[in-house]
């Protein structure tokens, strides 16, 4: 009987808050990197940010990845962000491969095109959106055209060593439990993003360290 690779996930998860908690330390890490970490000019250019903490990789003949996150966007004129909106992250492969890991993710969405697929209900990466493994550096004056081409650039931290993420073939999608669970109310995605949701108080370290990749970017 075939399983399902999700069935290889069943571990008790986090609440909501808790996940926004580790979303926010995962920024704060990945961007206080340095030369080793996200580009700054990157972060600078994106128009939205989608954090997923410990995204689970395992596998036996058949593999999977699962995660669940947030994804937050620039306001209009580019001050400020929205509030958080809850996203899953999903993929499966088929071959010779036997273990597990936990990944941290950062997704940046570099252009609208990118932005509108994240705006939908459900996008592959790599099919319906372009995606490239995101360059490490203190700038990226030195990627290549593929990566600035790219609609979504991605990157990765696993048990300590951060780098560019391949993640094609995985869906995003709304994570409509947790957004009820924030909220109190049925929101969409694209609702929140567009800014017609106010941050809730789990919420806010989050946003303050989004603020804080504004305030690098308007110096």
């Amino acid at each position: 009987m075939a399983i399902s690779p999700l069935g290889l996930f069943a571990e008790k998860e986090s609440s909501a808050a808790d996940r926004l908690n580790s979303a926010t330390e995962v920024i704060r890490d990945m961007t206080h990197e340095g030369d080793k970490g996200i580009p700054q000019d990157l972060l600078s250019k994106a128009k939205c940010v989608v954090v997923v903490p410990n995204m689970k990789k395992a596998g036996f003949i058949f593999g999977a990845k699962y995660g669940r996150g947030f994804a937050s966007c620039r306001k209009q004129g580019g001050v400020g962000w929205s509030a958080p909106a809850a996203m899953r992250i999903e993929g499966g492969s088929f071959g010779l491969q036997i273990g597990g890991s936990d990944s941290d993710v950062i997704l940046l969405v570099m252009n609208d095109g990118g932005m509108k697929r994240l705006l939908q209900d459900k996008f592959t990466l790599g099919g319906d959106a372009a995606v490239a493994a995101g360059p490490v550096g203190r700038d990226s004056s030195a990627t290549t055209d593929a990566e600035l081409k790219a609609e979504i650039l991605s990157w990765s931290r696993t048990r300590g060593v951060f780098g560019g993420l391949t993640v094609e073939g995985s869906t995003l999608r709304p994570d409509h439990d947790a957004d009820k669970e924030l909220y109190g109310r049925d929101f969409t995605n694209r609702e929140i993003l567009m800014g017609d949701a106010k941050a809730p108080p789990a919420a806010m370290q989050l946003m303050h360290e989004l603020d804080r990749i504004s305030a690098v970017r308007s110096r």
